[in-house]
C-alpha cells in the first residue's frame, strides 16, 4: 500500500464528507476536452479524450445548482466537444487523439448513451442559457437512434429522463425513456436472483434506475415497482458487513462465489445515483441507508478500509484492489467522486431538516 493512504475505521458520518470539488476535473481538462488517463495525479496526453468521460463531466457540470465560473467553462467545453463528436444521424464518435484527430467512426456504444444522459441533463439542468438550447438540439438529433446495447440504452433514457422532468411533454424523451426500460427487461420471478440478466457486470444501478425513472415519468406503476424492486435487490447483493461492496470487474453470475475484486469507484456512484432518484421518486427515507453507503464507500468503509481519494488533488483513485486502491487518478473514477459528493450534499441538507437530525 502506498505511503500515506489511511486507514479510516467506521462510522462514517456526514459531517465527515467533503463537498465537491473541481480541481482535479479542470487539471485534467483543456481547451478541447477532458483527457481520459492520469499516472498518479498526472494527466497521460498520449491516451486522448473519450466522449464517455467528456458527457460524464457535461453531466456532472450541469448538476451544480450554483456552478462557479470555472465549472461553467468547463461545461461549455464538454458541449462543444460532444456537438463536434456527433454525426447527422445523431451517433457519436468515441475517441480522440491528443492530436485532435478522431480514431473512430459514429457509433451507438455506451459513449451514444453517456453523450444523452450528459446532454439531457445540460438541457434540463444547466444555468447557462446558451449551454441548455445547444444542448437540447444534440440531444433530439440523439434521439433518432437506439442501440442494441442494454446499458447504452439506459444511460440515454436517463438523459431522456431529466428532459421529461423539465418538459413533461416531450414526445422524443418519452419514447427513448420507454424503449430504454423495455431495452434493461423485467425482474425476475425468483427471490434469489431478482436480476432479469443472468451475469451482474457493471452499471448495473443504472439498469434499475432508468426503470425506476420510466415507471415514475411515464405514469406506469408496476415498472415504477419493478424497478425499485431490481435496485433493493442489487443492493442487499452488495452489502458486505453492513458496508457497500460493489459488483467487480469480471462481474457475479448466479450461483458462483461472489468474489470481490477489483472494484470500480464509477459503480460506487452509479449506486448513488440509483438510490437518489429512487428516494426522491418515493419519498421513503430507507434509501438513504445504502446511498450513504455509496458515499462511505470513498471514504474509507469498504472491503479494505481504505480512503479512495486524495484530498490534496481532489482526485478519485482509480480502482479498488486487494491490496488497496490504484492511485492513479483518471476522470471517469474522479467524476464518480465528485458526483456522488453532489448527492452527500443534497443528503446532508435534507437530513438536517429532520427532527433527529438523520444521518448527519
Amino acid at each position: 500500500m502506498s505511503v500515506g493512504l489511511r486507514l479510516v475505521p467506521p462510522p462514517i458520518r456526514l459531517s465527515d464528507v467533503p463537498p465537491p470539488s473541481f480541481s482535479h476535473i479542470a487539471r485534467l481538462s483543456d481547451d478541447t476536452g477532458l483527457l481520459e488517463h492520469a499516472r498518479n495525479a498526472v494527466v497521460r496526453r498520449e491516451h486522448g479524450y473519450c466522449v464517455d468521460d467528456v458527457g460524464r463531466g457535461l453531466l456532472v457540470a450541469s448538476r451544480e445548482p450554483r456552478p462557479a465560473p470555472q465549472v461553467v467553462a468547463l461545461a461549455e467545453r464538454y458541449l462543444a466537444f460532444l456537438t463536434h463528436a456527433q454525426a447527422p444521424s445523431g451517433a457519436f464518435r468515441n475517441r480522440m487523439g491528443f492530436d485532435r484527430r478522431w480514431t473512430d467512426e459514429p457509433g451507438l456504444g455506451d459513449w451514444w448513451g453517456r453523450a444523452l444522459w450528459g446532454l439531457g441533463t445540460a438541457a434540463a439542468r444547466s444555468t447557462a442559457p446558451w449551454i441548455r438550447r445547444e444542448a437540447r438540439v444534440a440531444f433530439r438529433l440523439g434521439t433518432r437512434q437506439r442501440s442494441s446495447w442494454p446499458r447504452a440504452m439506459a444511460y440515454a433514457g436517463l438523459g431522456a429522463a431529466e428532459i421529461l422532468r423539465s418538459d413533461p411533454r416531450d414526445q422524443d424523451a418519452a419514447a427513448l425513456l420507454r424503449d430504454a426500460a423495455a431495452a434493461v427487461g423485467q425482474p425476475g420471478h425468483d427471490p434469489s436472483w431478482v436480476w432479469p440478466e443472468p451475469l451482474l457486470t457493471y452499471a448495473n444501478p443504472t439498469m434499475a434506475e432508468v426503470v425506476i425513472a420510466a415507471g415514475d415519468l411515464l405514469g406506469d406503476e408496476p415498472l415504477l415497482r419493478a424497478g425499485l424492486r431490481m435496485l433493493a435487490w442489487l443492493c442487499r447483493e452488495q452489502d458486505n458487513d453492513g458496508h457497500l461492496s460493489t459488483v467487480p470487474v469480471g462481474g457475479w453470475r448466479h450461483g458462483d462465489p461472489k468474489h470481490r475484486f477489483d472494484q470500480q469507484p464509477i459503480e460506487a456512484a452509479a449506486t448513488a445515483d440509483a438510490c437518489a432518484t429512487a428516494a426522491a421518486i418515493t419519498g421513503d427515507d430507507r434509501w438513504d441507508e445504502p446511498l450513504f453507503r455509496s458515499i462511505a464507500w470513498f471514504l474509507g468503509d469498504n472491503d479494505t478500509q481504505t480512503v479512495m481519494y486524495d484530498p490534496l488533488t481532489g482526485g478519485c483513485y482509480d480502482g479498488l484492489t486487494a491490496d488497496g486502491p490504484n492511485v492513479n487518478q483518471g476522470a471517469e473514477s474522479t467524476l464518480a467522486l465528485v458526483s456522488t459528493l453532489q448527492h452527500a450534499r443534497t443528503l446532508a441538507t435534507r437530513s438536517a431538516t429532520r427532527p433527529s437530525g438523520g444521518l448527519a
